[in-house]
């Protein structure tokens, strides 16, 4: 009577548990790309949110400086390859003011002590050190030099593994507490980061605070920062209050000023998270920081270790690198790049050399968009995309991501405006939180559309011009969401991309206003990759094909179902394994009738 009683309680836990799993299954489903095009979407801002926050201040406990001079801070990683990684931080004193002398980067030693135990460091590695200054020939106005900026590469990593290591100089003695980090997984097509975070425009006030917490909640794996990360320009040298309109706020200014301690804050906010997240970077317009001499982009290419060298690229503007089963191009749009000029002959030979049987996906990410139906930054990077699109569409870009409008945007697969079952997803997440705040006139909005004037470019030319196809031709905006924008939203947030295998990964779009919501999402589809129908040499028959036919769709929902079919069966085995060790304490028999190797027919029990 007890084994009888007991079994049925184990038999209860069984039905429970599969009724719970295909409740999770039938009540929510998500969309695949290949259910598109998608019929467009607009979300419109929550008018009972504040558009922005003014910054942290640099009294704020997370941008204070933490440490004594000579111990490590700001510590950060950087994928340089799966067998090796960057760790960059700052140790020392900034200077600020009228008179500033830099000190000399060889007065504090780099090294990184790692090993794959806690505590046992078998290895040291060491690196290069150097500082930076930010220079203004105007009176009045300050100077600054940074403290010195240590990167060390390890190498010799194994792929996929956990290392912990420990950074500074260990001869005066300071070096930094234990931090651990995995590296990425060995390329293969069976090989994946488990989430890859993306994020733009963060800034340092409290809604970027919101981004990070919830983004670390979310525990990423690798992130993917694109573009304007500290808004340290939004400010004047001397410090004070930044702006959320710089022009508007300080009309007077001989340049664009910065407050170059607001990167040193950035850093110490991002520490506890990028001390053991790889942090893969590239450069926005808020970057740019122009100074004496005509320099620029001194803070970004001084703080930042990216595998350009490792990737054949000799700028650290843009640079490749591989994570398991996907390639990674990060492109710089505030650099040359016509079709005569060296990141294009770069960005050619990296999409040339890529072997899909080994990283099938191939993810790129700039800070402009080439598509955008806001307002702010509408067409602003035309010149680039007439110079680029044609390229990664040719070497099947599967996704795109980009910042630089203060909204979230995800598009219809498309290329050149037209609606293309090949074409990459771009998808816009300049959403960070930062002070400038969220966008949220539409292009299409009535009264909203921009003037050929509006929005040039701070880098390249201007090549605007009205629509010569489609619905919109002959204007310079469409008068509804343009068939190609499939979502956007006016809210602050992030995004999380999980390539599951091959052919396909899932999305999702974080709100910030979402953060303690347990599964809330504000947008969420999986990305099919459709390399039969897209990977061939000749796109003019693939052209032709409906975007959303029946077989396209069959094989989607085929694809999602045997996922299902595999998430139920884990779970079923684990049930099994529990009656496993029931059955040697009880006795008893189970018989389970496989049809296929993904789908289970028929479970019987026999005691």
């Amino acid at each position: 009577m007890k084994t009888n009683t007991n079994f049925s309680m184990l038999l209860a836990m069984v039905l429970v548990m599969v009724s719970n799993i295909t409740m999770a299954v039938t009540e929510r489903h998500i969309p695949t790309t290949l259910d598109g095009p998608f019929e467009p979407v607009t979300r419109r801002f929550d008018p009972s949110l504040r558009r922005g926050s003014d910054d942290l201040p640099m009294s704020h406990p997370r941008l204070r400086k933490n440490v004594t001079s000579d111990f490590p801070e700001q510590i950060a990683l950087a994928i340089s390859s799966p067998t090796s990684m960057w760790v960059s931080w700052v140790t020392g004193n900034a200077q600020i003011g009228l008179n500033v002398t830099p000190v000399d980067p060889a007065s504090v030693g780099g090294e990184v002590w790692y090993g794959k135990e806690s505590g046992k460091y078998t290895r040291v590695g060491k690196g290069d050190s150097v500082v930076y200054s930010q220079l203004y020939p105007f009176e009045g106005l300050w100077n600054y030099t940074s403290g010195i900026i240590h990167h060390v590469k390890l190498e010799g990593l194994e792929p996929g593994s956990r290392y912990y290591y420990k950074c500074g100089d260990s001869s005066i003695p300071a070096m930094s507490q234990e931090h651990f980090f995995e590296t990425s997984p060995k390329p293969s097509p069976n090989n994946y980061p488990a989430r890859i975070a993306v994020i733009g425009d963060l800034g340092l006030t409290s809604n970027s605070t919101s981004t990070i917490d919830h983004l670390s909640y979310n525990d990423p794996s690798m992130i993917l920062m694109v573009g304007d990360l500290t808004y340290a320009n939004q400010y004047l040298t001397t410090g004070g209050k930044g702006a959320s309109c710089y022009s508007c706020a300080f009309p007077d200014a001989p340049i664009r000023e910065t407050y170059q301690p607001r990167w040193d804050g950035w850093g110490r906010f991002m520490e506890p998270l990028t001390s053991e997240v790889p942090m893969m970077v590239i450069e926005g317009n808020h970057e740019i920081e122009p100074q004496a001499g005509g320099i620029t982009f001194k803070s970004y290419l001084t703080r930042f270790a990216v595998p350009a060298e490792e990737s054949g690229s000799n700028s650290n503007f843009y640079y490749s690198f591989d994570a398991g089963g996907i390639h990674f191009v990060m492109l710089g749009a505030y650099v040359d790049y016509n079709s005569t000029g060296a990141q294009f002959a770069w960005l050619k030979q990296d999409l040339k050399s890529i072997d899909r049987s080994v990283t099938p996906w191939l993810v790129a990410a700039w800070h402009s968009p080439w598509y955008n139906s806001y307002a702010s930054h509408y067409q602003e990077f035309e010149c680039m995309r007439l110079e680029m699109e044609e390229l990664l569409y040719h070497y099947g870009v599967d996704i795109v991501f980009n910042g630089h409008v203060h909204a979230y945007e995800r598009m219809n697969r498309v290329y050149n405006y037209t609606l293309d079952p090949c074409g990459p997803v771009y998808i816009t997440v300049g959403d960070g939180g930062n002070i400038e705040k969220v966008d949220v006139d539409h292009a299409d909005d009535p009264g909203k559309c921009p003037s050929g004037g509006d929005n040039i470019p701070e880098f390249g030319g201007v090549c605007k011009s009205n629509f010569s196809t489609g619905p919109a031709k002959g204007n310079f905006c469409w008068n509804k969401q343009p068939e190609w924008s499939a979502f956007r939203e006016s809210s602050f947030g992030h995004g999380i991309l999980e390539v599951v295998n091959s052919t396909y990964a899932l999305w999702t779009w974080h709100r910030n206003q979402e953060n303690y919501k347990e599964n809330a999402v504000g947008d969420q589809i999986y990305i099919v990759r459709q390399p039969e129908l897209c990977m061939k040499d000749l796109k003019d028959s693939q052209q032709s094909l409906p975007y959303n036919s029946s077989t396209k769709f069959s094989s989607a929902t085929s694809h999602l179902s045997q996922d299902v079919s595999m998430i139920f069966i884990s779970q079923i085995l684990g049930v099994l394994f529990i009656y496993g060790l029931y059955s040697q304490i009880v006795g008893g028999d189970l018989y389970v009738t496989v049809d296929g190797p993904k789908k289970i027919r028929q479970v019987s029990f026999f005691v």
